[in-house]
């Protein structure tokens, strides 16, 4: 809850929506006068496999459209406004499946190393404007996405809440000291 509704805009961005991006930057424009920091933390998970079935193909498309296209469209939609701005920040909450693959989820992970790539190619593109993207790479975490997961206890994953405390403190650093990646864990990887 927000104690100065002037600091605060519901905006909804539907990822698969492409107009939806104009839609949600022109809305945050005219509310707040300019944009300085965009942060991406929206996904579907699919447990696609390499070997997929016919049928599942489209489910492929679909995880590619959400959690790579999603997000390019709207950094890209949003591009020119971060650039007027003071030290513009970038935040994409990729996933630990974008450094690494386990199990077979193929259609997931190869969205969020995608996704990597593609922040990669933004912190390239950005530096020399001031542009700054920090990745997250979180595991486990405690939201809708997890609902279904029974391998680790709810109150063992990475919150929510600790992710948006992460974020809280990056935007306070300055230019010379943001991290371009931050890998968060609640298990031990091997």
């Amino acid at each position: 809850r927000a104690d100065n509704s002037d600091q605060l805009i519901i905006s909804s961005y539907e990822a698969t929506n492409k107009s939806s991006s104009h839609t949600w930057l022109q809305e945050t424009v005219r509310k707040f006068g300019y944009i300085d920091t965009l942060i991406n933390c929206a996904g579907i998970f699919s447990k696609t496999p390499f070997l997929y079935k016919e049928e599942e193909e489209d489910n492929i498309y679909q995880v590619l459209n959400t959690n790579l296209m999603g997000p390019w469209i709207l950094m890209r939609e949003c591009w020119p406004e971060l650039l007027k701005a003071n030290n513009p920040r970038i935040i994409v909450l990729v996933s630990m499946s974008g450094k690494r693959s386990k199990s077979n989820l193929a259609a997931y992970t190869a969205s969020k190393f995608a996704l990597m790539g593609l922040c990669q190619t933004i912190r390239n593109e950005g530096w020399e404007k001031g542009v700054r993207i920090t990745t997250i790479c979180p595991g486990w975490v405690n939201t809708d996405m997890t609902e279904n997961i029974r391998t680790i206890d709810k109150k063992e994953m990475t919150q929510t809440e600790d992710i948006a405390e992460i974020c809280n403190c990056l935007l306070k650093l300055p230019n010379t000291a943001v991290p371009f990646e931050i890998a968060l864990n609640c298990l031990l990887e091997k």
